[in-house]
């Protein structure tokens, strides 16, 4: 169980401190939930304190985990499907995952991918999820500003 302040990322939000537990009643049931907050998109999330293990709720990853994924900003692109629908739910699944190395490689994957031809608009969408989700966690692991966060991302593609 996390307590208040502690650190943590929520895959589909990105990075957040936790703000306060509170309980509430929802559909006629008292149930703990972490409030936090998101740094990088200004909002406050609740997620079920019971439910965190199956969505994917962990600790922030540690300063030399956020310099190798930027560090994999710089790297080659790795081959991805041609097949954009694809892409998107291999991409989906990779962001559900969590992991920061995955969410790094999909930035700059699809970041490459856009200033070459162009993505989607559903991919769009990802690429900036994906980016927001990086971004989030390098700002509170770093303790970086937004803005230095989003600059340290363009620098490493």
């Amino acid at each position: 169980m996390y307590k208040q302040g502690d650190k943590i990322l929520y895959p589909m939000h990105g990075a957040g401190i936790i703000k306060e537990i509170s309980r509430k009643e929802i559909l006629g049931e008292m149930k703990e939930y972490y409030i936090f907050t998101v740094p990088c998109g200004e909002m406050d999330v609740m997620i079920p304190v019971d439910g965190c293990d199956s969505i994917g709720v962990r600790p922030v990853v540690s300063r030399g985990e956020v310099y190798r994924a930027i560090e994999i900003l710089g790297m080659e692109s790795t081959e991805m499907t041609g097949n954009w629908n694809k892409r998107y739910r291999e991409n989906s699944d990779r962001i559900r995952n969590g992991d920061i190395n995955a969410v790094a490689e999909i930035v700059r994957n699809l970041t490459r991918i856009d200033r070459e031809n162009k993505l989607s608009a559903g991919e769009k969408k990802m690429l900036s999820n994906a980016r927001r989700i990086l971004q989030s966690e390098i700002m509170l692991v770093l303790e970086m500003s937004r803005e230095e966060a989003y600059q340290t991302i363009e620098e490493a593609i």
